[in-house]
This record gives structure tokens, C-alpha cells and sequence, in this order.
């Protein structure tokens, strides 16, 4: 039986923290966790989502672009990540929207999906 997902991760280009932390911490507003020792070798970094994780991680040579794969976001306050993607230059794409949702998607500065809902 599984009871919960501990993480997801992505990846972003090696030597590009500094970018995703200003745009996953600075932007978004995560928080970054301590990543184990052993794997600080490896570059990228983790963030706290709640009681979840995502893991970046660095990979180069991937289109990010050309997939459909993704993190999806729960949120207080759809009109707020809003403001805040327009504000920064971020394009905004609406999707279908599903039963008892609104919802958008963005993709990251490195081409990484992300999807936005607010219950309603």
C-alpha cells in the first residue's frame, strides 16, 4: 500500500541554482531544506511544500519544453500567483478546467511545467 508521495523532483541546468533558488524560493516562496551530505556533491537543491518535498536537481541536455510531465501546486490564492507571474513577465497558459477547480499553468525558467490550482 502506498501512504503518501515523499517527493518529486526536477531538474534544472547544471551551475543554474542560483536562478531556480530566486525563482522557486524568491518568487514561488519555498522554503529550502537541508539536503543530506552526501548528495551536496550531486548540485541542485530540495524545498519544503507543505509536509512534501521537490528535489531540483541538475541535468543538462533535456528539452523541458517538450513534455507534458509536471508539478502541480495547491494554493490559498490562484489571483495572487497570478499578479505575481504577470508582474514578473511569466506567461500564463489557462487550461481545461477540471470540476471543483480553477486552475493555470506556467513553466519555470528552464522549461519545467508547472500547474497552479485553488479549489473553489
Amino acid at each position: 500500500m502506498i501512504i503518501c508521495v515523499h517527493h518529486a523532483q526536477i531538474t534544472i541546468p547544471r551551475g543554474a541554482e542560483p536562478e531556480a533558488r530566486e525563482f522557486y524560493c524568491g518568487l514561488l516562496g519555498l522554503s529550502e531544506i537541508e539536503k543530506p551530505a552526501v548528495l551536496k556533491g550531486r548540485g541542485g537543491f530540495w524545498l519544503s511544500v507543505g509536509d512534501d518535498q521537490v528535489h531540483v536537481g541538475t541535468e543538462d541536455n533535456v528539452d523541458r519544453q517538450a513534455t507534458k510531465a509536471h508539478i502541480a501546486y495547491e494554493v490559498n490564492s490562484l489571483a495572487d500567483f497570478r499578479r505575481r507571474f504577470n508582474e514578473s513577465g511569466i506567461e500564463i497558459h489557462d487550461g481545461i478546467q477540471i470540476p471543483g477547480y480553477e486552475r493555470f499553468e506556467i513553466r519555470d525558467p528552464f522549461g519545467n511545467r508547472l500547474e497552479f490550482l485553488q479549489r473553489i
